[in-house]
């Protein structure tokens, strides 16, 4: 499950990496849009997320959040979204961020991180 703010999030951080140097223009291009088929789906498959909305619960989780573990407000909104998915599914217990706050935040919360 992934919130719809991915769909501006991922490619920003692509993008990002490729202005900084980090890298190129090609690949972001690439990884954008393979992020694209991944959100998307394409003629051979489906998506691979499960797109959650932005209620008006998950987002006063996630202004509770910035408050209490001082996240930026988009990573904010991807730890509210994960905990909306557990309360709804209780196996829905993994999350998958490279943002160190944003891990040290879901493993507060009680979630297994990926990667580990």
């Amino acid at each position: 499950m992934v919130s719809c703010v991915a769909r501006v999030e991922v490619p920003s951080a692509i993008w990002r990496k490729s202005r900084i140097g980090e890298l190129g223009s090609s690949d972001a291009s690439l990884l954008v849009a393979e992020f694209e088929v991944d959100y998307y789906g394409d003629a051979e498959s489906p998506p691979r997320f499960a797109v959650v909305a932005l209620p008006d619960p998950v987002l006063s989780d996630a202004a509770q959040l910035v408050a209490t573990r001082a996240l930026k407000a988009s990573d904010a909104v991807q730890l509210a979204t994960a905990r909306a998915a557990r309360i709804a599914d209780p196996s829905c217990s993994s999350f998958a961020s490279f943002d160190s706050e944003l891990r040290d935040a879901a493993a507060a919360d009680g979630f297994d991180l990926i990667p580990a």
